[in-house]
């Protein structure tokens, strides 16, 4: 109970955190959609955010250490409330795509701070109780953030004034709290090219969850608006591509037990083909049509949201607990790299063959990674011994020094 008591400030600021700043993309497509942006502008703010964030990923830790986690969170939000703001005010491409810049980069730092001081307040015996309860209220968060959707007007300052509002509600859990910051420690070097040299799949595999889930994110409402799905209807589309994510981690850890991550990259990628090829084929406006899109979306959420967990447990089973860190840093950097190229790429196969072409674009996408995840399971058999499964979210360095504390004391 006092465990939970010290981080209860982090797990509620945590939860307003993602509550604002999750709904600003499908906030921002369907603005874009209203202002008349083009699908390749839309996918260019996508790329924008992305951009921000692995700016900040490895420079937040810099500033954490400079100030302390507290002030480094309410510099960050500072930042965002800023960026969210200037929305409406300044309703241009360019300056949309700057603003998404600043806002991405803010989330990761503060990301940074709160993870690493989460990840110090914990023990070796708490750590993994405590760190399922981050993630519930994580993924709750976002979740929630996908609702709002249902009341956030395009366009509207109210809209924008809104996200402000709970960011700024957000500082209040910290800043009213006792609790002793702790120390910052050493993130270590980036090196991207870490991963490739260890696992070529997990590499390939980080890239198309990157270019996946930004896609989803950013171009999803599209889909959902050119589909002629109301507001509420939207925001049910988003939210249930995350239920299905989260309703599958129990699972996922059981068959983690009984198979090897390169067959599971298999059987969630072909899912995730079908899935695809599924939503592609149907009519919304046909009897049931809606119904149908719904379970599809639900079952996409729930083939693609371990695929970045597994590939990492693919890689971590080849390397001593000691390298985690530095492949999770390579990981990051290369899961942003496919976040930041494929909303842009993805724009320009949507102006060209419509809206139909994104779940075909995701369709091809898992088709290429299980045909190198057979390719490889040739030429590389798999003898490396396996690690238990553990959802890891791809947001800050310091989860890696948790999952590694986690893997430790198993």
């Amino acid at each position: 109970m006092t465990t939970l008591l010290s981080i209860s400030a982090l797990l509620i600021t945590v939860l307003l955190m993602q509550m604002g700043t999750g709904a600003l993309g499908p906030l921002d497509t369907l603005s874009g959609i209203e202002l008349g942006f083009t699908t390749v502008e839309i996918g260019i703010i996508g790329a924008a955010h992305f951009t921000g964030f692995i700016i900040g990923c490895f420079g937040a830790p810099a500033l954490v250490r400079r100030v302390g986690h507290a002030r480094a969170y309410i510099v960050t939000v500072a930042l965002s409330v800023i960026a969210i703001l200037l929305h409406p005010i300044f309703p241009v491409f360019w300056a949309w795509c700057l603003f998404r810049v600043f806002a991405g980069l803010a989330i990761a730092t503060s990301l940074t701070a709160i993870e690493s001081w989460l990840n110090a307040k914990l023990t070796n015996k708490n750590r993994g109780r405590f760190f399922s309860l981050y993630r519930m209220m994580d993924m709750s968060g976002a979740l929630i953030a996908q609702s709002l959707i249902a009341i956030l007007v395009p366009v509207e300052h109210f809209s924008y004034m809104l996200l402000a509002i709970i960011l700024i509600v957000s500082l209040l859990p910290l800043g009213l709290t006792k609790s002793v910051q702790p120390e910052l420690p050493e993130t270590g070097k980036l090196d991207p090219l870490f991963a490739l040299r260890i696992s070529p799949l997990a590499v390939i595999g980080v890239l198309i969850v990157g270019a996946t889930g930004s896609v989803i994110r950013m171009i999803g409402p599209l889909f959902a608006y050119q589909s002629n799905l109301a507001p509420v209807e939207i925001g049910l589309f988003l939210s249930l591509f995350i239920i299905g994510g989260a309703v599958i981690q129990l699972p996922v850890g059981y068959l983690s037990e009984r198979f090897s991550p390169r067959q599971l990259l298999g059987l969630f990628s072909s899912l995730t083909i079908i899935a695809s090829v599924g939503i592609n084929m149907m009519d919304v406006q046909e009897i049931f049509g809606i119904r149908t899109l719904f379970v599809l979306v639900f079952i996409f959420g729930l083939t693609t949201m371990p695929l970045y967990s597994i590939c990492a447990i693919h890689a971590n089973n080849l390397i001593p607990a000691r390298q985690m860190t530095a492949l999770s840093a390579s990981l990051i950097f290369i899961f942003a790299v496919g976040a930041i190229v494929s909303p842009i790429f993805a724009g320009y196969l949507i102006d060209a063959f419509g809206t139909d072409a994104m779940f075909l674009y995701f369709a091809a996408l898992h088709l290429i990674l299980l045909m190198y995840t057979g390719y490889r399971a040739l030429i590389r058999p798999d003898l490396a011994p396996r690690r238990q499964y553990v959802y890891i979210p791809r947001t800050s360095l310091f989860i890696a020094k948790t999952i590694k504390s986690m893997k430790r004391r198993q």
